[in-house]
């Protein structure tokens, strides 16, 4: 499984997963993990999800849909609070 780590700031997020810009492709339904830094309180969110959309190019960059998969309620309430720090 890849692993891609990311700053909140980069994520779009939405209400069952984020969108995040990454250089390189990755095949939908591909299975990932994330890691979700939040630099201003110096934490870290880690979740798996499943690629169900990945558009773009090589010279734009390519933009991943990721639908969460299994999260702990501790998880979903710590990643409420990133959207809702970072919304705007």
């Amino acid at each position: 499984m890849n692993t891609v780590n990311l700053a909140a700031n980069a994520i779009t997020f939405r209400k069952n997963g984020i969108e995040f810009m990454t250089s390189k492709p990755v095949n939908p339904w591909s299975e990932i993990s994330v890691g979700i830094e939040c630099p201003v309180e110096q934490t870290r969110v880690t979740c798996k999800g499943v690629v169900v959309d990945c558009r773009g190019s090589r010279h734009a960059g390519y933009r991943i849909s990721l639908m969460f998969l299994g999260l702990t309620p501790q998880a979903q309430q710590r990643l409420e609070s990133l959207a809702l720090a970072y919304v705007g």
